[in-house]
């Protein structure tokens, strides 16, 4: 359970903005280790007329020989937002892959299909009760910590299966436009049919439990994912 000591009082939704209340963009500079800025994400959701959610991430990062040009799309319905659809468009250098997945949670299966290049084939995976794909899930989490719970681990869905742990720090501050800022700081494990990695994420004491501040490790050395107001 979160100590949420120090975090505003939640008002009247409609008092609020951002998600989970209303329609959100926030934008991340890429910033390579050493500081230098590399490109943009942005993450943006739009609350869909039958009171679901739509999701979407744009990645925009100039990496010298293979460029980076994604962008998903995921639809949620509930309010546990489990996954209707994802679709993943890859643009890594001359790497060009758009997959999409359908999730049926009635029936705990979901179809996964290559659309480019064609003829990828297609594959279908069991989910479990309320299968989420990686952006509806990160959206959860916010929600989840906005209640002072920090989600449950699980399997995540992004193209394969990823079991996803979440586990809370404690508050951390961090500087924000040159003043430093109370976040919930948590650790994030991933482990996937070939892949085993971790990340940090810094989350504001906000409503809105906005992503402040992501840190990713890598051999090179740490990516950061930075909000700019």
């Amino acid at each position: 359970m979160l100590v949420m000591a120090g975090a505003p009082p939640i008002l009247a939704a409609d008092q609020l903005t951002g998600f989970p209340f209303q329609n959100e963009t926030l934008r991340y500079r890429v910033n390579w280790p050493g500081g230098r800025s590399l490109g943009d994400v942005t993450l943006t959701a739009h609350k869909a007329g039958d009171g679901g959610w739509d999701f979407d991430m744009s990645t925009s990062v100039l990496i010298p020989v293979v460029p980076i040009s994604d962008r998903y799309k995921s639809t949620a319905g509930g309010a546990d937002l489990c996954s209707s659809t994802l679709q993943r468009e890859i643009s890594h250098g001359t790497k060009k892959v758009t997959e999409k997945t359908e999730f049926d949670q009635k029936k705990n299966r979901a179809q996964r299909q290559t659309l480019v290049p064609a003829g990828g084939g297609q594959s279908e995976f069991d989910l479990p009760a309320c299968g989420r794909d990686a952006l509806s899930f990160q959206y959860f989490a916010r929600r989840e910590m906005g209640q002072g719970r920090v989600p449950p681990a699980g399997k995540v869905f992004f193209g394969s299966g990823y079991e996803v742990k979440m586990d809370y720090t404690g508050a951390q501050d961090i500087p924000v436009a040159g003043k430093p800022v109370v976040t919930d700081h948590l650790n994030v494990s991933v482990k996937g049919p070939a892949s085993d990695f971790s990340f940090e994420i810094f989350y504001a004491r906000d409503p809105q439990r906005t992503p402040l501040l992501i840190k990713i490790p890598l051999s090179i050395g740490t990516v950061t994912l930075e909000l700019v107001r």
